[in-house]
């Protein structure tokens, strides 16, 4: 048979039965559509976190206070809570390879302002926020290096750009006086925009020297310090030397040292678990679809009994015929394939478009994967029809009709 014929005849054989393909073709479109969408959405979300845990640059280490042991029995848990200082920050900002350094607090206090109040997150911070956490003064300049490391320090603030929108609007807030938790501030700068972290809005903010923070907020921890090394240096032996550092003034490791790689590593394989996650549930849809598949080429072979019969009988071959039957079932799979990937698509982009918090994207491997899929099923679900088709006997199946 030429393979002319062989398309024409697998499609005539659909174009036949059109309710019936029709069906058959939507239960595979509808499994390769839920493919397509949740790999879209879990493929966005993980670009999503990823960028954010990144947009303060790849080459950073956070070190945090306290550390979390266990004495092998249920309740043995002893947490060790000496402070992290200003003279730590300093201390590691003379570690070899660290270009910055930034000591950072933070609370949530009243901004008064213009004759405006509003609560706002309040961050103490070193001078260096703009190199380390790579974000720049719109208006104005950072907090300036004072070099005493105490609550004598001056007075300034730094606001973020929808702080300063919400207390003096389009006008400039150099130079004015806000108040912040009750104490006067002020404003030598505002910050670029930034959006959220990790549903942080970083642009709804202020920032204070670190010691006045601390003497704000009657604390004597920091709240982590962050450090900025160079291109030429490997993060996991920066991070040893801090942890060495820290060693000797402390006694004991009372503190935890995390680099941008191990967050990026972690956030990276929880995230891949999830796209394959959604994309199996997915599959389970693409399952179903091949089942129908199988029941409606079952169908089809008894319906048909005599024309199978009858290509026995003008000398086709039952190779022939197995192949007949499952190019028809390769083209409903395809073709509910195809169908499913313009719908999951579509589906995707207008997602991306009403709701701009949900991340899409469609990642061209899994759409291809969808489709070969659709193909390898409807191979899958042919099989066993076709090879019943294949075998039946031309005079029984002419004699049964």
């Amino acid at each position: 048979m030429l393979a002319r014929d062989f398309v024409r005849f697998c499609l005539g054989a659909v174009i036949a039965h059109r309710a019936r393909s029709l069906l058959t073709v939507t239960g595979i479109a509808i499994g390769i559509a839920a493919v397509v969408l949740l790999t879209a959405i879990g493929e966005g979300i993980h670009r999503f976190v990823l960028s954010e845990f990144s947009q303060f640059g790849t080459r950073l280490v956070a070190v945090a206070p306290g550390k979390v042991s266990t004495l092998g029995m249920s309740g043995a848990i002893l947490h060790n809570v000496r402070p992290l200082s200003l003279a730590d920050a300093q201390a590691l900002g003379r570690v070899p390879g660290v270009t910055a350094v930034v000591p950072v607090t933070q609370g949530n206090a009243e901004v008064e302002g213009n004759d405006r109040t509003r609560r706002a997150l309040v961050i103490g911070a070193g001078s260096q926020v703009p190199a380390v956490w790579s974000m720049q003064p719109q208006l104005g300049r950072f907090l300036p290096e004072e070099g005493a490391g105490n609550a004598g320090e001056r007075a300034l603030a730094v606001l973020g750009a929808k702080l300063r929108d919400e207390l003096f609007g389009a006008a400039s807030p150099l130079g004015a006086r806000i108040r912040i938790g009750g104490e006067p501030y002020r404003v030598i700068g505002v910050m670029e925009a930034k959006g959220q972290m990790l549903g942080f809005d970083l642009d709804d903010t202020v920032y204070i020297p670190v010691a006045r923070a601390l003497a704000l907020f009657n604390r004597e921890s920091l709240f982590e310090i962050d450090l900025l090394y160079g291109p030429e240096v490997d993060g996991a032996t920066l991070a040893e030397r801090v942890r060495q550092v820290l060693l000797k003034r402390h006694g004991h490791e009372d503190f935890t040292v995390t680099t941008q790689d191990q967050m990026l590593e972690v956030a990276g394989s929880v995230l891949n678990v999830l796209t394959l996650a959604v994309g199996a549930i997915g599959g389970i849809s693409l399952a179903v679809g091949g089942i129908g598949i199988l029941t409606i080429m079952t169908i089809a072979v008894r319906e048909r009994r005599r024309e199978i019969g009858l290509l026995r009988a003008l000398g086709a071959a039952q190779g022939q015929v197995l192949l007949l039957f499952l190019g028809e079932a390769l083209i409903l799979a395809l073709l509910g394939g195809l169908a499913g990937l313009t719908l999951g698509l579509g589906i995707a982009g207008l997602i991306g478009a009403l709701v701009p918090a949900l991340p899409t994207h469609i990642a061209r491997e899994f759409a291809l994967a969808a489709e070969a899929s659709a193909g390898l099923i409807g191979l899958a679900a042919g099989v066993l029809p076709a090879l019943n088709a294949a075998r039946l006997d031309p005079i029984l199946a002419l004699r049964d009709e």
